[in-house]
């Protein structure tokens, strides 16, 4: 099956928990997505703004985890078999300890980072987007490493992201949950 194709089936944490560790997957509402391996680009692009998050969370609460990292998005008090939503981000940034278990994370972490791929690209900006805000992540941000912006959603008090705000990587980024934290897009001239 090629990369960010999807079965026509119904699938739960239980069944995802048994597939083989060396492929990597995600449910979304029930539906798997096959997830190709990460360009160079992108693993690059992942790393460096990892470290940068990684360095600023060193005295902090939050953790930062990088995929291949299971966030369960269960609707409600589901049993975690029976959760139909297990996303693997490429960057999560996690403040609640008590979402976070052997499994990896159970509920929203307050930011998730996505760095684009051509065979992820339309999931991420349009099924994630939405998932994100249905689940409550407080910052959705969508890295284009090739066209170099970034968008960041923000979720309002209504429980909604709004339209994004889109940032060039010609100067740092600000991050809203992290008013003293801007991610610096200079390692793009050499990515």
């Amino acid at each position: 099956m090629g990369a960010a194709e999807q079965l026509q089936e119904y699938f739960t944490y239980a069944d995802y928990a048994k597939w083989p560790e060396d492929e990597r997957w995600e449910l979304i509402e029930g539906v798997a997505y096959a997830m190709a391996a990460p360009s160079r680009q992108h693993q690059r692009v992942s790393f460096e703004v990892g470290f940068q998050i990684r360095s600023h969370l060193t005295d902090k609460r939050c953790s930062i985890y990088s995929a291949p990292f299971d966030i369960r998005l269960p609707n409600h008090n589901e049993a975690d078999d029976d959760v139909n939503t297990t996303v693997q981000p490429d960057l999560a940034v996690i403040c609640d300890k008590n979402k976070l278990d052997d499994k990896g994370c159970r509920g929203a972490p307050d930011w998730i980072i996505e760095v684009l791929s051509p065979s992820t690209a339309l999931k991420d900006m349009d099924k994630k987007r939405w998932l994100y805000e249905r689940h409550g992540v407080q910052e959705y941000w969508i890295i284009h490493p090739t066209d170099r912006w970034v968008m960041v959603y923000t979720l309002k008090d209504d429980g909604q992201y709004g339209l994004p705000l889109m940032f060039g990587m010609d100067e740092p980024t600000a991050v809203g949950l992290f008013p003293e934290l801007c991610i610096d897009w200079a390692f793009m001239q050499e990515a």
